[in-house]
C-alpha cells in the first residue's frame, strides 16, 4: 500500500471520528433538550428518543470501530495484530471502570469520610452495627439467605428430577420456568393480591384468605374449629418474612429447575447403568450418582441465587415498604439515601453488602475453574 493511500485511509478515518463525536455530542444535546420535544404525546415523545437513542448508540459505536479498525490496518502488520484486541476490548473496560469501578471505589470512600464533624473514619460502620434497625435488617437478610437459596434448590432439584421422566417435559418446564419471566416488582405485586387481607366479616379478596376462610367455614360446620380469622400475611410477624420469602423461591425455583436439569442430562448414562446392573434403586442412583456428579452445578444455583437474596429490594419496598420488621438492607440503604439524605449510612450499608457478595463471588468462580470454565 502506497504512502498516499496510507495517508487518505488515515484522514478518513479520522474524519469519521470527528463527525462521529460531532453527531453523539448533537444528539445527546437533542435529546437532553427540554423542548425538543414538546407538542408530540407523552408515549410518542418516548418512543421518539429511545429511537434516536438506539441509532446514535449502534451507529455510533460502528462508527469508531470502523475508523479505529482503519487507523490500526495502516501500521505494520505485527503492530496490528498486537493491538487490534485491544481496540475491542478497551471500549468495555473503559465503561466497566467509568460505571462499576469508578462509583464502587467512591462509594468506599464515601462510608469513610461522609460522617458528622470531629466524628472518626469508622463512626458509620459504627453506627451501623449498633443501630437495632440495621441489626434488625442484618437478621432479616441472614434469614433470607439461610431460607431462599436452600429451598430454591432442593425444589427445583426435585422439579428437574421429576420433569426429566415424563413426556410432556417441554411443557411442564414451561410452567415453572414461567415465574422468573416476571420482574421482582411485578412478582411482588401479583402476590400482595394473594396476600390481601380484610377484616373479618368483609369479603376476603385476597385469594389465601379467601381459601383460609372457606376451609375454616367446612371445619366450623363439621364441629373441628369454631371458625378461623383471616390473617394479615404481611402484617403479623414474623410470618411476613417468610410470606416475602415465598415470593422469592417461587421466582427462583424455575432457573434452578432449568440449570439443574440440563446438568442431569449431562450426566453419562454408562454411570447409571452401571448401578442399576448392580443392583441399585433409583433412589440410590439419584442420591449417590447424579446429585455428586451435578454438585458443580448445584453450586452455581446456589450462589447464583444467594447473590440475589442478598441484594433482594422490589419485593420488600413493593409490598410492605420494610415495615412490620420485614425491612433488609436494601431497602435501609435506599432509606437513608433518598428519605434520609444520610450519604455516609447510605454508602455504609452498599459496602456492607458487597462485602458480603464478595465470598460468594469467589466461591463460584472457584468452581467454574474446578469445571474448567475461565481456567
Amino acid at each position: 500500500m502506497t504512502a498516499d493511500r496510507v495517508g487518505l485511509r488515515m484522514a478518513r478515518a479520522f474524519l469519521v471520528v470527528v463527525v462521529t463525536f460531532a453527531a453523539l455530542w448533537f444528539g445527546l444535546g437533542f435529546l437532553s433538550d427540554p423542548v425538543a420535544f414538546e407538542g408530540m404525546a407523552p408515549t410518542v415523545s418516548k418512543l421518539t428518543q429511545a429511537v434516536i437513542a438506539i441509532i446514535l448508540g449502534v451507529a455510533g459505536i460502528w462508527a469508531l470501530f470502523y475508523a479505529g479498525n482503519t487507523i490500526l490496518e495502516a501500521l505494520p502488520r505485527r503492530a496490528t495484530e498486537t493491538l487490534r484486541p485491544y481496540l475491542f476490548v478497551m471500549p468495555a473496560i473503559a465503561v466497566v471502570g467509568l460505571y462499576l469501578i469508578y462509583p464502587t471505589a467512591g462509594t468506599v470512600v464515601t462510608s469513610f469520610t461522609d460522617v458528622p464533624e470531629g466524628a472518626g473514619l469508622l463512626h458509620n460502620y459504627t453506627e451501623a452495627f449498633t443501630n437495632p434497625d440495621v441489626l434488625l435488617n442484618l437478621r432479616n437478610n441472614l434469614i433470607w439467605l439461610l431460607i431462599a437459596p436452600a429451598v430454591s434448590v432442593v425444589i427445583g432439584l426435585v422439579f428437574a428430577g421429576l420433569v426429566d421422566r415424563i413426556k410432556l417435559e417441554s411443557l411442564a418446564k414451561s410452567f415453572v420456568f414461567m415465574p422468573l419471566a416476571i420482574s421482582f416488582v411485578g412478582a411482588a405485586v401479583i402476590w400482595k393480591f394473594v396476600y390481601a387481607w380484610k377484616p373479618e366479616g368483609q369479603e376476603q379478596i385476597g385469594i389465601l384468605n379467601a381459601i383460609w376462610v372457606w376451609a375454616g367455614g367446612i371445619l366450623a360446620d363439621l364441629g373441628v374449629l369454631q371458625g378461623v380469622e383471616p390473617v394479615a400475611w404481611l402484617q403479623k410477624i414474623p410470618m411476613n418474612t417468610f410470606a416475602l420469602i415465598a415470593i422469592m423461591i417461587w421466582l427462583q425455583v424455575g432457573f434452578a429447575m432449568v440449570v439443574l436439569s440440563a446438568a442431569i442430562k449431562g450426566v453419562p448414562s454408562e454411570l447409571t447403568e452401571a448401578a442399576r446392573i448392580d443392583g441399585a434403586s433409583e433412589q440410590q442412583i439419584f442420591f449417590r450418582i447424579t446429585i455428586p456428579s451435578i454438585r458443580g452445578a448445584l453450586l452455581v444455583v446456589y450462589t447464583t441465587i444467594a447473590i440475589a437474596v442478598l441484594k433482594v429490594f422490589d419485593i420488600i419496598f413493593v409490598t410492605t415498604g420494610g415495615n412490620f420488621d420485614t425491612s433488609v438492607v436494601a431497602v435501609r440503604m435506599y432509606q437513608e439515601m433518598f428519605r434520609f439524605r444520610n450519604f455516609g449510612q447510605a454508602t455504609t450499608l452498599a459496602v456492607i453488602l458487597l462485602v458480603a457478595v464478595i465470598p460468594i463471588m469467589v466461591v463460584n468462580i472457584r468452581n467454574l475453574r474446578r469445571q474448567g470454565i475461565g481456567a
